[in-house]
């Protein structure tokens, strides 16, 4: 358990193919199922101080209590995960820390000389952020707000996942202003 954020609750992968990627998770691995954004609705986002519009696709399930994240960017706009695909990498690209107080862990964190990179917001009381945290060569570390909406949607993965028998693998994100 980290000493700062309590425990890890997500693995991040940056894929080429998203849907290749599903294919081989929940065919080979067994997990699922997938929720799958095919464009997430990212208000706010900042990477290194500069506004951008991502289209980033995802996929979210979990392998027990971890959640599974497959990430695939869909056009060039400067990212965290843009970065990683340029050196040649796919696969883990950061482990991600949730909290209902992110103004307080995200305090915290500053005063710990944690820099931000790249952030922004899905949905009601969604906010994320990355920190230029490469301790393991690729991997950084995201702050993730499940305080609202996303909270609830992360719940329906986890529960989703509880005795998964294979069917419907790929599902859509519901809407997260109806949860």
């Amino acid at each position: 358990m980290s000493r700062f954020l309590g425990q890890i609750r997500q693995l991040g992968y940056v894929v080429p193919d998203i849907e290749a990627a599903m294919d081989y998770w929940s065919i080979t691995l067994g997990v699922g199922p997938w929720y799958y954004n095919p464009q997430v609705p990212i208000r706010n986002y900042r990477y290194k101080g500069e506004a951008y519009e991502p289209h980033n696709s995802v996929a979210l399930a979990n392998a027990g209590f971890i959640q599974v994240e497959l990430i695939q960017t869909r056009n060039d706009v400067p990212s965290m995960y843009r970065d990683f695909q340029q050196t040649a990498k796919s696969g883990l690209q950061h482990v991600a820390y949730w909290t209902e107080d992110y103004d307080r862990d995200l305090d915290n964190l500053a005063g710990l000389g944690w820099k931000p990179v790249m952030q922004g917001e899905v949905g009601e009381r969604g906010r994320f952020i990355y920190f230029d945290t490469e301790y393991h060569p690729g991997t950084v570390i995201e702050l993730s707000e499940v305080a609202g909406p996303k909270g609830k949607l992360f719940k329906l993965i986890r529960e989703a996942s509880e005795g998964w028998d294979g069917k419907d693998p790929v599902r859509p994100f519901p809407d997260l202003s109806t949860l």
